[in-house]
């Protein structure tokens, strides 16, 4: 652990390395909606990662190991495929909004970082 690495950065890490895996699986599905017989996946996320990164646990989080899975109960077509780009859409939105929050809440805690280092960066 670095000098400068924090409970609420180890959390944001997290939540960013997540994002941006599943950004990569909602275009994978949104890339086949048209392919006979592909199926939809997701990857189970990570409940409260932002609360739990806030809350600033002294506790060594897990290591980040997310796994596709295909998401049972979606409407099927006729070839097999059962890809909805009304909720890929939707998902790829909230998946991007989540990024987003982490990446503000990390520019934060640089800032406070920052400010810490620089005595308080009041000045006359």
């Amino acid at each position: 652990m670095s000098m400068i690495e924090t409970p609420l950065m180890r959390g944001l890490e997290r939540v960013l390395d997540e994002s941006a895996f599943r950004h990569q699986i909602i275009a994978t599905n949104l890339a086949n909606v048209d392919t006979p017989g592909f199926r939809t996946k997701d990857v189970r996320p990570f409940a409260g990662e932002i609360e739990q990164a806030m809350a600033n646990g002294t506790g060594e989080e897990a290591a980040f190991s997310p796994v596709a899975h295909e998401i049972p109960g979606l409407l099927e077509r006729p070839d097999g495929n059962n890809v909805s780009v009304e909720r890929e859409s939707l998902l790829l939105a909230q998946n991007q909004l989540r990024f987003q929050v982490a990446v503000q809440i990390l520019k934060l805690e640089f800032h406070r970082l920052s400010s810490a280092i620089s005595g308080g960066g009041t000045s006359a």
